[in-house]
């Protein structure tokens, strides 16, 4: 059973970065696509970006392509997403979620697992 836990959240000022983590336990995953989402209260889901499990990435919304960089290190069973110039707007709860049948665009109709979630703040 794929186990997938969030980390690096917190509070960081307007055009700060930060880099989320996404480790995996329990099987590899390197076979499955990978996507981060966010959700702010009282908002509904936002896709961010997804990697495919050949290493391709792509960022769902123009309002975080350029700023939003996803990676995979399968060594460490981890993916990344390097986040800059942060915004306020950018305050939410990231969590990233896997599949192994659907890609990147399959994803945004749903995934077999997910992580617990990190905050991010951007706040001065």
């Amino acid at each position: 059973q794929l186990q997938l836990v969030e980390s690096g959240g917190g509070l960081v000022q307007p055009g700060g970065s930060l880099t989320l983590s996404c480790a995996a336990s329990g099987v590899t995953l390197n076979y499955y696509h990978v996507g981060w989402f966010r959700q702010a209260p009282g908002k509904e889901r936002e896709a961010v970006s997804c990697i495919s499990s050949g290493g391709i990435s792509l960022g769902y919304a123009d309002s975080m392509k350029g700023r939003f960089t996803m990676s995979r290190d399968n060594a460490k069973n981890t993916v990344y997403l390097q986040m800059n110039s942060l915004k306020p707007e950018d305050t939410a709860v990231y969590y990233c979620a896997a599949d192994l049948a659907r890609d990147c665009w399959g994803l945004l109709d749903g995934y077999d697992f997910r992580g617990q979630g990190t905050q991010v703040t951007v706040s001065s």
